[in-house]
Protein backbone atom coordinates (compact mmCIF):
# COMPACT_ATOMS: atom_id res chain seq x y z
CA UNK A 1 0.00 0.00 0.00
CA UNK A 2 2.75 2.45 1.01
CA UNK A 3 4.74 1.72 -2.15
CA UNK A 4 1.65 2.19 -4.35
CA UNK A 5 0.75 5.54 -2.78
CA UNK A 6 4.31 6.88 -3.01
CA UNK A 7 4.52 6.01 -6.71
CA UNK A 8 1.14 7.67 -7.42
CA UNK A 9 2.27 10.82 -5.62
CA UNK A 10 5.48 10.96 -7.62
CA UNK A 11 3.59 10.57 -10.92
CA UNK A 12 0.55 12.56 -9.87
CA UNK A 13 -0.19 14.15 -13.26
CA UNK A 14 0.00 10.86 -15.11
CA UNK A 15 -2.34 9.07 -12.70
CA UNK A 16 -4.67 12.09 -12.49
CA UNK A 17 -5.11 12.07 -16.26
CA UNK A 18 -6.02 8.38 -16.18
CA UNK A 19 -8.54 9.03 -13.38
CA UNK A 20 -10.06 11.81 -15.49
CA UNK A 21 -10.25 9.53 -18.55
CA UNK A 22 -12.03 6.83 -16.55
CA UNK A 23 -14.35 9.45 -14.99
CA UNK A 24 -15.38 10.77 -18.41
CA UNK A 25 -16.11 7.24 -19.63
CA UNK A 26 -18.18 6.54 -16.50
CA UNK A 27 -20.03 9.83 -17.02
CA UNK A 28 -20.82 8.90 -20.62
CA UNK A 29 -22.00 5.42 -19.66
CA UNK A 30 -24.33 6.63 -16.90
CA UNK A 31 -25.65 9.49 -19.03
CA UNK A 32 -26.40 7.07 -21.87
CA UNK A 33 -28.15 4.81 -19.37
CA UNK A 34 -30.28 7.74 -18.19
CA UNK A 35 -31.07 8.68 -21.79
CA UNK A 36 -32.16 5.13 -22.59
CA UNK A 37 -34.40 4.95 -19.53
CA UNK A 38 -35.82 8.42 -20.20
CA UNK A 39 -36.48 7.65 -23.86
CA UNK A 40 -38.22 4.34 -23.13
CA UNK A 41 -40.26 5.93 -20.35
CA UNK A 42 -41.35 8.70 -22.71
CA UNK A 43 -42.41 6.08 -25.26
CA UNK A 44 -44.27 3.64 -23.01
CA UNK A 45 -44.36 5.13 -19.51
CA UNK A 46 -48.11 5.61 -19.80
CA UNK A 47 -48.47 1.83 -20.29
CA UNK A 48 -45.88 0.74 -17.75
CA UNK A 49 -47.25 2.99 -15.00
CA UNK A 50 -50.99 2.48 -15.50
CA UNK A 51 -53.14 0.43 -13.16
CA UNK A 52 -54.55 -2.36 -15.34
CA UNK A 53 -52.75 -5.70 -14.76
CA UNK A 54 -53.76 -6.98 -18.22
CA UNK A 55 -54.38 -5.21 -21.53
CA UNK A 56 -56.11 -6.97 -24.41
CA UNK A 57 -55.30 -5.67 -27.91
CA UNK A 58 -56.48 -6.88 -31.28
CA UNK A 59 -53.94 -9.04 -33.08
CA UNK A 60 -53.95 -6.61 -36.02
CA UNK A 61 -52.78 -3.83 -33.68
CA UNK A 62 -49.31 -5.43 -33.44
CA UNK A 63 -49.14 -4.55 -29.74
CA UNK A 64 -49.50 -0.82 -30.37
CA UNK A 65 -52.16 0.78 -28.18
CA UNK A 66 -53.10 3.45 -30.71
CA UNK A 67 -52.96 1.00 -33.62
CA UNK A 68 -55.27 -1.55 -32.01
CA UNK A 69 -59.05 -1.48 -32.53
CA UNK A 70 -61.27 -3.81 -30.46
CA UNK A 71 -64.55 -4.67 -32.24
CA UNK A 72 -67.67 -5.62 -30.25
CA UNK A 73 -67.33 -9.44 -30.77
CA UNK A 74 -63.80 -9.38 -29.36
CA UNK A 75 -64.89 -7.21 -26.44
CA UNK A 76 -67.73 -9.62 -25.67
CA UNK A 77 -65.33 -12.57 -25.76
CA UNK A 78 -62.98 -10.83 -23.33
CA UNK A 79 -65.72 -9.96 -20.85
CA UNK A 80 -67.09 -13.53 -20.99
CA UNK A 81 -63.72 -15.17 -20.29
CA UNK A 82 -63.55 -17.15 -17.05
CA UNK A 83 -61.34 -15.42 -14.49
CA UNK A 84 -62.08 -11.84 -15.58
CA UNK A 85 -62.95 -9.77 -12.52
CA UNK A 86 -63.35 -6.25 -13.90
CA UNK A 87 -63.00 -5.11 -17.51
CA UNK A 88 -63.17 -1.67 -19.02
CA UNK A 89 -62.65 -0.02 -22.38
CA UNK A 90 -59.52 2.01 -23.05
CA UNK A 91 -59.23 4.51 -25.88
CA UNK A 92 -56.11 6.37 -26.93
CA UNK A 93 -55.38 8.84 -29.69
CA UNK A 94 -53.10 11.72 -30.60
CA UNK A 95 -54.80 15.09 -31.06
CA UNK A 96 -53.87 18.64 -32.02
CA UNK A 97 -54.47 20.75 -28.94
CA UNK A 98 -54.11 24.30 -27.67
CA UNK A 99 -52.63 24.93 -24.25
CA UNK A 100 -49.99 22.18 -24.12
CA UNK A 101 -47.26 24.53 -25.36
CA UNK A 102 -46.70 27.61 -27.45
CA UNK A 103 -49.37 27.40 -30.10
CA UNK A 104 -50.97 24.21 -31.43
CA UNK A 105 -49.18 21.01 -30.49
CA UNK A 106 -49.82 17.28 -30.27
CA UNK A 107 -50.99 15.52 -27.14
CA UNK A 108 -51.91 11.91 -26.43
CA UNK A 109 -55.26 11.49 -24.70
CA UNK A 110 -56.16 8.23 -22.94
CA UNK A 111 -59.76 7.57 -21.95
CA UNK A 112 -60.74 4.83 -19.48
CA UNK A 113 -64.18 3.39 -18.85
CA UNK A 114 -63.29 2.22 -15.33
CA UNK A 115 -61.50 4.90 -13.34
CA UNK A 116 -58.96 2.60 -11.70
CA UNK A 117 -58.27 0.45 -14.76
CA UNK A 118 -55.81 2.07 -17.15
CA UNK A 119 -55.23 5.32 -15.25
CA UNK A 120 -51.87 6.27 -13.64
CA UNK A 121 -51.06 4.17 -10.59
CA UNK A 122 -50.02 7.18 -8.48
CA UNK A 123 -50.12 10.97 -8.59
CA UNK A 124 -47.33 13.41 -7.83
CA UNK A 125 -49.70 16.37 -7.38
CA UNK A 126 -53.39 17.24 -7.41
CA UNK A 127 -56.22 14.72 -7.47
CA UNK A 128 -57.88 12.23 -9.78
CA UNK A 129 -60.64 13.30 -12.19
CA UNK A 130 -64.09 13.41 -10.60
CA UNK A 131 -66.13 14.80 -13.50
CA UNK A 132 -66.21 14.90 -17.28
CA UNK A 133 -63.60 17.21 -18.78
CA UNK A 134 -61.06 16.64 -16.00
CA UNK A 135 -57.76 14.89 -16.59
CA UNK A 136 -54.48 13.76 -15.07
CA UNK A 137 -51.52 15.05 -17.08
CA UNK A 138 -47.90 13.99 -17.45
CA UNK A 139 -45.91 15.99 -14.87
CA UNK A 140 -43.19 16.83 -17.40
CA UNK A 141 -45.64 18.74 -19.59
CA UNK A 142 -48.47 20.13 -17.47
CA UNK A 143 -49.30 21.91 -14.23
CA UNK A 144 -52.40 21.56 -12.10
CA UNK A 145 -55.02 23.98 -13.42
CA UNK A 146 -53.89 23.94 -17.06
CA UNK A 147 -56.64 23.90 -19.65
CA UNK A 148 -56.11 22.02 -22.89
CA UNK A 149 -58.51 22.37 -25.81
CA UNK A 150 -58.79 19.76 -28.53
CA UNK A 151 -58.91 21.60 -31.81
CA UNK A 152 -62.19 21.17 -33.67
CA UNK A 153 -61.93 20.09 -37.30
CA UNK A 154 -64.62 20.32 -39.91
CA UNK A 155 -67.26 21.86 -37.69
CA UNK A 156 -66.84 19.63 -34.65
CA UNK A 157 -67.38 21.06 -31.17
CA UNK A 158 -64.08 21.79 -29.35
CA UNK A 159 -63.43 19.89 -26.11
CA UNK A 160 -61.59 21.42 -23.17
CA UNK A 161 -59.80 19.31 -20.57
CA UNK A 162 -58.77 20.74 -17.20
CA UNK A 163 -55.68 19.21 -15.59
CA UNK A 164 -56.57 18.38 -11.97
CA UNK A 165 -53.71 15.99 -11.22
CA UNK A 166 -50.17 15.14 -12.32
CA UNK A 167 -48.35 11.83 -12.62
CA UNK A 168 -44.66 11.11 -13.21
CA UNK A 169 -43.40 9.01 -16.11
CA UNK A 170 -46.71 8.52 -17.94
CA UNK A 171 -45.95 9.88 -21.39
CA UNK A 172 -46.83 7.97 -24.53
CA UNK A 173 -44.87 8.25 -27.79
CA UNK A 174 -42.71 11.09 -26.36
CA UNK A 175 -45.83 13.28 -26.35
CA UNK A 176 -47.61 15.25 -23.60
CA UNK A 177 -50.19 12.82 -22.25
CA UNK A 178 -53.58 13.23 -20.56
CA UNK A 179 -55.69 10.57 -18.82
CA UNK A 180 -59.43 11.20 -18.63
CA UNK A 181 -62.74 9.32 -18.64
CA UNK A 182 -63.91 7.46 -21.71
CA UNK A 183 -66.76 9.90 -22.44
CA UNK A 184 -64.40 12.86 -22.60
CA UNK A 185 -62.03 10.89 -24.84
CA UNK A 186 -64.88 10.02 -27.21
CA UNK A 187 -65.90 13.69 -27.32
CA UNK A 188 -62.30 14.57 -28.26
CA UNK A 189 -62.41 12.00 -31.07
CA UNK A 190 -65.61 13.54 -32.42
CA UNK A 191 -64.15 17.04 -32.13
CA UNK A 192 -61.23 15.99 -34.30
CA UNK A 193 -63.41 13.87 -36.60
CA UNK A 194 -67.08 14.95 -36.66
CA UNK A 195 -67.88 12.09 -39.06
CA UNK A 196 -67.03 9.45 -36.48
CA UNK A 197 -70.30 7.60 -35.80
CA UNK A 198 -68.93 5.02 -33.34
CA UNK A 199 -65.74 5.26 -31.30
CA UNK A 200 -64.36 1.78 -30.74
CA UNK A 201 -61.91 1.11 -27.89
CA UNK A 202 -58.25 0.52 -28.60
CA UNK A 203 -57.88 -2.04 -25.81
CA UNK A 204 -59.74 -3.70 -22.96
CA UNK A 205 -58.19 -3.25 -19.52
CA UNK A 206 -58.73 -6.30 -17.34
CA UNK A 207 -58.31 -7.09 -13.66
CA UNK A 208 -58.29 -10.79 -12.69
CA UNK A 209 -60.95 -12.16 -10.40
CA UNK A 210 -59.79 -13.03 -6.85
CA UNK A 211 -57.62 -16.14 -6.87
CA UNK A 212 -56.77 -15.93 -10.58
CA UNK A 213 -53.15 -15.25 -11.55
CA UNK A 214 -52.28 -12.66 -14.16
CA UNK A 215 -50.36 -15.11 -16.37
CA UNK A 216 -53.17 -17.66 -16.21
CA UNK A 217 -55.69 -15.01 -17.20
CA UNK A 218 -53.54 -13.91 -20.16
CA UNK A 219 -53.51 -17.52 -21.40
CA UNK A 220 -57.30 -17.79 -21.08
CA UNK A 221 -57.88 -14.49 -22.86
CA UNK A 222 -55.65 -15.48 -25.77
CA UNK A 223 -57.63 -18.73 -26.07
CA UNK A 224 -60.97 -16.91 -25.91
CA UNK A 225 -60.64 -15.46 -29.41
CA UNK A 226 -58.15 -15.74 -32.27
CA UNK A 227 -58.33 -11.95 -32.53
CA UNK A 228 -57.23 -11.40 -28.90
CA UNK A 229 -53.68 -10.43 -27.99
CA UNK A 230 -53.59 -10.32 -24.19
CA UNK A 231 -50.51 -8.91 -22.46
CA UNK A 232 -49.49 -8.24 -18.90
CA UNK A 233 -48.70 -4.64 -18.04
CA UNK A 234 -44.95 -5.31 -18.29
CA UNK A 235 -45.27 -7.17 -21.58
CA UNK A 236 -47.44 -4.42 -23.05
CA UNK A 237 -44.72 -1.87 -22.27
CA UNK A 238 -41.67 -3.93 -23.20
CA UNK A 239 -43.16 -5.35 -26.41
CA UNK A 240 -44.47 -2.08 -27.82
CA UNK A 241 -43.14 -1.40 -31.33
CA UNK A 242 -39.67 0.13 -31.26
CA UNK A 243 -38.83 -0.62 -27.62
CA UNK A 244 -36.68 -3.68 -28.35
CA UNK A 245 -34.80 -1.84 -31.11
CA UNK A 246 -34.01 1.09 -28.82
CA UNK A 247 -32.72 -1.28 -26.14
CA UNK A 248 -30.55 -3.18 -28.61
CA UNK A 249 -29.02 0.04 -29.95
CA UNK A 250 -28.06 1.21 -26.49
CA UNK A 251 -26.75 -2.23 -25.53
CA UNK A 252 -24.24 -2.03 -28.39
CA UNK A 253 -23.07 1.34 -27.07
CA UNK A 254 -22.80 0.00 -23.51
CA UNK A 255 -20.79 -2.99 -24.75
CA UNK A 256 -18.31 -0.70 -26.48
CA UNK A 257 -17.92 1.39 -23.32
CA UNK A 258 -17.46 -1.74 -21.22
CA UNK A 259 -14.60 -2.74 -23.53
CA UNK A 260 -12.96 0.69 -23.65
CA UNK A 261 -12.59 1.16 -19.88
CA UNK A 262 -10.60 -2.07 -19.24
CA UNK A 263 -8.55 -1.55 -22.39
CA UNK A 264 -7.54 1.97 -21.34
CA UNK A 265 -6.77 0.86 -17.78
CA UNK A 266 -4.97 -2.32 -18.78
CA UNK A 267 -2.79 -0.67 -21.43
CA UNK A 268 -1.88 2.17 -19.08
CA UNK A 269 -0.61 -0.13 -16.35
CA UNK A 270 1.12 -2.43 -18.81
CA UNK A 271 3.00 0.53 -20.27
CA UNK A 272 3.87 1.75 -16.77
CA UNK A 273 5.14 -1.73 -15.86
CA UNK A 274 7.34 -1.88 -18.95
CA UNK A 275 8.71 1.62 -18.33
CA UNK A 276 9.73 0.83 -14.77
CA UNK A 277 11.00 -2.68 -15.51
CA UNK A 278 14.53 -1.84 -14.29
CA UNK A 279 13.23 -0.34 -11.05
CA UNK A 280 11.09 -3.37 -10.36
CA UNK A 281 14.02 -5.69 -11.09
CA UNK A 282 16.21 -3.79 -8.62
CA UNK A 283 13.48 -3.96 -5.97
CA UNK A 284 13.33 -7.71 -6.44
CA UNK A 285 17.13 -7.92 -6.20
CA UNK A 286 17.19 -6.13 -2.83
CA UNK A 287 14.57 -8.45 -1.35
CA UNK A 288 11.13 -7.09 -2.34
CA UNK A 289 8.79 -9.99 -2.86
CA UNK A 290 6.94 -10.33 -6.16
CA UNK A 291 3.64 -10.59 -4.32
CA UNK A 292 4.20 -7.22 -2.67
CA UNK A 293 4.90 -5.55 -6.01
CA UNK A 294 1.87 -7.21 -7.61
CA UNK A 295 -0.39 -6.11 -4.77
CA UNK A 296 0.96 -2.59 -5.09
CA UNK A 297 -0.02 -2.58 -8.76
CA UNK A 298 -3.52 -3.85 -7.98
CA UNK A 299 -3.93 -1.17 -5.29
CA UNK A 300 -3.15 1.44 -7.92
CA UNK A 301 -5.69 -0.08 -10.32
CA UNK A 302 -8.43 -0.08 -7.68
CA UNK A 303 -7.54 3.48 -6.63
CA UNK A 304 -7.58 4.80 -10.21
CA UNK A 305 -10.84 3.09 -11.21
CA UNK A 306 -12.44 3.90 -7.85
CA UNK A 307 -11.56 7.59 -8.07
CA UNK A 308 -12.73 7.64 -11.69
CA UNK A 309 -16.07 6.19 -10.60
CA UNK A 310 -16.47 8.80 -7.85
CA UNK A 311 -15.69 11.69 -10.19
CA UNK A 312 -17.84 10.24 -12.98
CA UNK A 313 -20.87 9.83 -10.69
CA UNK A 314 -20.32 13.36 -9.36
CA UNK A 315 -20.49 14.66 -12.95
CA UNK A 316 -23.53 12.50 -13.75
CA UNK A 317 -25.68 13.48 -10.75
CA UNK A 318 -26.33 17.14 -11.77
CA UNK A 319 -27.23 16.10 -15.33
CA UNK A 320 -30.11 13.94 -14.03
CA UNK A 321 -31.66 16.97 -12.33
CA UNK A 322 -32.19 18.72 -15.66
CA UNK A 323 -34.69 17.53 -18.27
CA UNK A 324 -33.57 17.10 -21.85
CA UNK A 325 -36.42 18.60 -23.87
CA UNK A 326 -39.44 16.39 -23.19
CA UNK A 327 -37.25 13.65 -21.72
CA UNK A 328 -37.13 13.35 -17.94
CA UNK A 329 -33.76 12.03 -16.73
CA UNK A 330 -33.52 10.20 -13.41
CA UNK A 331 -30.60 9.37 -11.11
CA UNK A 332 -30.62 5.57 -10.98
CA UNK A 333 -28.73 4.16 -7.94
CA UNK A 334 -29.10 0.64 -9.32
CA UNK A 335 -27.36 1.58 -12.57
CA UNK A 336 -24.59 3.36 -10.64
CA UNK A 337 -23.98 0.27 -8.47
CA UNK A 338 -24.09 -2.12 -11.42
CA UNK A 339 -21.63 -0.17 -13.56
CA UNK A 340 -19.35 0.57 -10.60
CA UNK A 341 -18.97 -3.12 -9.76
CA UNK A 342 -18.66 -4.13 -13.42
CA UNK A 343 -16.03 -1.54 -14.32
CA UNK A 344 -14.03 -2.17 -11.16
CA UNK A 345 -13.93 -5.91 -11.88
CA UNK A 346 -13.07 -5.35 -15.54
CA UNK A 347 -10.36 -2.85 -14.57
CA UNK A 348 -8.72 -5.32 -12.19
CA UNK A 349 -8.93 -8.14 -14.74
CA UNK A 350 -7.39 -5.94 -17.42
CA UNK A 351 -4.37 -5.30 -15.19
CA UNK A 352 -3.60 -9.01 -14.79
CA UNK A 353 -1.29 -8.91 -17.83
CA UNK A 354 0.84 -6.28 -16.07
CA UNK A 355 0.66 -8.28 -12.81
CA UNK A 356 1.94 -11.39 -14.61
CA UNK A 357 4.96 -9.47 -15.88
CA UNK A 358 5.71 -8.31 -12.35
CA UNK A 359 5.48 -11.87 -11.00
CA UNK A 360 7.85 -13.12 -13.73
CA UNK A 361 10.66 -10.70 -12.83
CA UNK A 362 13.90 -12.58 -12.07
CA UNK A 363 16.11 -10.78 -9.43
CA UNK A 364 19.25 -12.13 -11.18
CA UNK A 365 18.51 -9.86 -14.14
CA UNK A 366 19.71 -6.94 -11.99
CA UNK A 367 23.25 -8.25 -12.37
CA UNK A 368 23.02 -8.23 -16.17
CA UNK A 369 21.36 -4.86 -16.59
CA UNK A 370 18.46 -6.45 -18.43
CA UNK A 371 14.78 -6.41 -17.70
CA UNK A 372 11.77 -8.43 -18.64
Amino acid sequence: MFLAVREMRRALVRFALLVLAVALLVFLILTQQALQDGLLTSFVGGIRNQSAPVLVYSVDGQRSLQGSIVPPPLEDAVRATEGVGTAGRVGQGTFTVEGAGDGPSDAAIVGTEVADLGSPTSLSAGRRPAAAGEAVGSATDFSVGDEVTVAADGGGAPVTLTVVGLAEDVQLNVTPTLFTDLGTYEAAVRAANPDATEVLPNAIAVEPAPGVGVDALVTRLDAASPEADALTRTQAADESPGVAQVRQSFQVIFLLYALVVPLVTGLFFLIITLQKARSLTLLRAVGARAGVLARSLLVQVVAVVGLGLVVGVALYAPVTQVGLGDLALRFDPGAVLLWSVLLLVLGVLSALVAVRRVLRIDPLEATTGGGP
